[in-house]
């Protein structure tokens, strides 16, 4: 492959998996100054020749989730007023993905406003890992490769054993892929009913499943506080659960999410790096890189390549 006109380029939000990411592809990481004035403005310098090149920037919006995004736009506008040829948006984890629609009066579309940001500020197409909605992709006028973590998930489950194992979807509406992650690793299947009381508390309710004695893996998109997750734990393990696991691709984990995790009343939690995860002693977090995931991703879009293959779940 050709580098001479790849540039790749990170803000603050994850410069460690960028990193990796250079290493897959083999490429320099590009040099480029993302600062903040004292009064928390952005500034944004590329610190070398990009006329021509094809850019990429990677910069998930994890927490501070604003102050990310504002480093991603600036980034792309200094990108385009550099004159680089193409701008690809690579955004692990989009932020905002689940104010998708208006649920309630008077709210807004903010997944919306955030696509027509890119836009605007320059982006010809964006990269990016298991959105919370599908329909976010039609939000863009611009191409937007959506890849999933599940092959890098299922690389690892596949190592499991899975003969006392039964599969659950934390509520309802994430049966579709728990559906999927069940047919792959053949165990039987089931849900749990939940009511959300508040945006950092859960109750569940119910559950339809198989639990006597049984391993669980709980399977969603992403955890933040880990209210879910942790409710339907404990549901499941007074209904006789032996053990309970999750694997979720986005684990955007604040203090809340830490200290339910600490509680043990999940045995552990799989997720990526598509934001940071710290590793903290009595978490039980397992967490798998997907650098080559969006590194592969990188180097088809440079080479104008299919990304299709990378749906594909090898092993199975």
């Amino acid at each position: 492959m050709s580098q001479n006109k790849l540039k790749i380029f990170c803000g603050n939000a994850n410069p460690k998996l960028a990193q990796e990411i250079c290493d897959y592809l083999g490429a320099p990481l590009g040099a480029a100054t993302v600062e903040s004035f004292p009064d928390g403005e952005t500034f944004v310098r590329i610190d070398e020749n990009i006329r021509g090149a094809d850019v990429f920037i990677i910069q998930p919006t994890s927490n501070p989730a604003n102050q990310h995004l504002m480093e991603l736009f600036i980034m792309i506008d200094a990108a385009r007023r550099a004159s680089a040829k193409r701008i690809t948006a690579v955004i692990p984890f989009y932020g905002y993905a689940r104010q998708d629609r208006k649920d309630q009066p008077r709210v807004p579309i903010t997944s919306k406003l955030v696509a027509n940001l890119l836009v605007s500020s320059g982006a010809n197409r964006v990269l990016t890992v298991d959105l919370h909605a599908q329909q976010i992709q039609g939000f863009f006028d611009i191409p937007v490769d959506h890849l999933y973590a599940s092959p890098v998930l299922f690389k690892y489950l596949k190592n499991i054993d899975t003969d006392n194992l039964t599969l659950f979807s934390p509520d309802v509406g994430g049966m579709k892929m728990a559906s999927a992650y069940a047919g792959l690793l053949n165990v039987p299947i089931g849900f749990i009913a939940k009511r959300r009381t508040s945006a950092e508390t859960v109750e569940a309710v119910s559950l339809v499943g198989e639990t006597e004695g049984r391993d669980i893996l709980l399977i969603d998109d992403m955890t933040e506080t880990a209210g879910t997750l942790c409710a339907a734990a404990e549901l499941l393990k007074k209904n006789g659960a032996a053990r309970v696991m999750a694997a979720v691709s986005h684990g955007v984990l604040n203090e809340r999410g830490y200290e339910r995790l600490s509680s043990g009343i999940l045995d552990q939690l799989i997720t990526t790096n598509t934001t940071p995860v710290q590793q903290r002693e009595g978490v039980p977090i397992t967490v798998l890189s997907v650098a080559e995931l969006l590194g592969e991703g990188i180097r088809r879009i440079y080479d104008n390549e299919s990304v299709t293959g990378l749906f594909d779940v090898k092993g199975f």
